[in-house]
């Protein structure tokens, strides 16, 4: 990563285009990894619950429902501190926050009950929330606003990479046997993974802050230097307001997929076990990955509406043949749906909060706060899997991701005039 100097800068401490924003944007995509990784062993301590502290799946959804609670509560004061105290401020004190959170797992672990792990995981949400918020804006608005989603499609390439790794250090220590024996018990493996997450987290924490962060003059994304500030308030923007609504279903979309997809791999392929099922979320991230880096390249040549339509009503057609509970063919089905979802989340935020001028860092950590749908799914998924099957619980998905087409087709163009949509 870069570290930019004094000569990066113009007079007024911006940051000229071009290369002088490349370190910049290389520590804002860094954290970007950090809150995948975090992510991709949330799915996977759910089930390692279940089995070790014998809990319901709707039970279970309280570590989600934790989560994602944080950013519902936390997004807003996350956005007055970026407003009053710049980028570089959010994205450290979302860093430290974070690392605190993961050292609470410690005395979690060794209470040996779940609500503790509830608080811990709320706490280290927290974090990532200020964090996610920071960050995202920053990338937003790093550059120039008409490739806004390829930036964002690009950082969040980096979130699936931590995605990607999370299942697999989850399954090869929290549901291997021989591993969890050598590092002495389930505490300690707990202990062990998270306290090294903090370690790492602080770490890259004082490198941030010893870096040059500008608060770039594109902070309020250009739009307001172009002449195309709004001058309507955000409550009268329907479709940003269709954005956050869009952004929280498929959010709870994601994260009851994420939370149930164990459950309905091993339910679903027989003599899967919970561990090959973790492995297998882990090539689910890959496929969420490849997604994000194809969804960049393919903005080059397709508009983002039109992807998003037609990535939406593909996962409608996944998620009703993952409901169908067909053997061995709803899985794979499942791991093709994290393709598809992933290109959502960056679309949905830059058609947002696109054209809003001064209003788009509050836009942005509104859009940030609809993060907190993810409390929306998780615990009727699970009530339907404890009563009905895991397999019928993904309908509610299939529903979240028809208002994501319909987002694309008319929701981002409404109040705009056709030039600005």
């Amino acid at each position: 990563m870069v570290i930019e100097t004094d000569a990066a800068h113009t007079p007024g401490g911006l940051a000229r285009p071009g290369g002088s924003l490349r370190g910049p944007l290389s520590f804002a995509i860094a954290c970007f990894l950090i809150w995948g990784l975090a992510y991709g062993l949330l799915d996977v301590l759910n089930m390692h619950f279940q089995e070790t502290l014998s809990i319901s799946q709707a039970d279970s959804s309280w570590l989600q429902i934790a989560y994602f609670g944080a950013y519902l509560l936390i997004s807003f004061p996350a956005g007055m501190l970026l407003h009053a105290r710049g980028y570089k401020v959010g994205i450290v004190s979302g860093l430290v926050v974070t690392a605190f959170g993961a050292l609470l797992f410690i005395p979690a672990a060794a209470a040996g009950a779940f609500l503790p792990f509830v608080g811990s995981m709320f706490v280290l949400a927290a974090g990532l929330c200020i964090l996610e918020t920071s960050a995202d804006t920053y990338v937003n608005v790093l550059g120039d606003p008409a490739k806004a989603s390829q930036r964002l499609n690009l950082a969040q390439s980096f979130n699936a990479l931590g995605v990607f790794f999370g299942p697999l250090i989850g399954g090869a220590v929290f549901f291997s046997p021989s591993t969890t024996a050598a590092l002495g018990g389930a505490t300690r493996s707990i202990q062990t993974v998270y306290g090294l997450i903090a370690v790492a987290v602080l770490v890259f924490a004082v490198a941030v802050w010893r870096a040059r962060l500008p608060e770039t003059g594109l902070s309020d994304h250009g739009d307001a230097a172009a002449g195309d500030a709004p001058a309507r308030s955000l409550a009268q923007q329907p479709h940003f307001i269709a954005g956050v609504v869009t952004q929280a279903l498929y959010i709870g979309a994601q994260v009851g997929i994420g939370a149930y997809f164990i459950n309905l791999v091993t339910h679903t392929w027989t003599g899967l076990t919970s561990q090959q099922g973790a492995f297998m979320l882990s090539l689910a991230a890959i496929g969420y990955l490849v997604g994000r880096f194809a969804a960049t390249a393919l903005l080059l040549r397709v508009k983002p509406r039109t992807l998003l339509t037609t990535y939406g009503l593909v996962n409608v057609a996944l998620t009703l043949v993952v409901a169908a509970g067909i053997e061995r063919i709803s899985p794979i089905a499942l791991v093709a749906v994290f393709f598809f979802m992933s290109t959502m989340f960056a679309t949905i935020f830059a058609l947002g909060t696109t054209g809003l001028g001064s209003g788009t860092k509050k836009a942005s950590s509104l859009m940030v706060m609809a993060i907190g749908g993810g409390v929306l799914l998780p615990w009727p998924m699970g009530r339907i899997a404890d009563l009905y099957g895991a397999n019928v619980a993904f309908l509610l998905p299939a529903a979240c991701f028809a208002v994501v087409a319909w987002y694309g087709w008319k929701g981002a163009g409404l109040g705009r005039t056709a030039t600005a949509a």
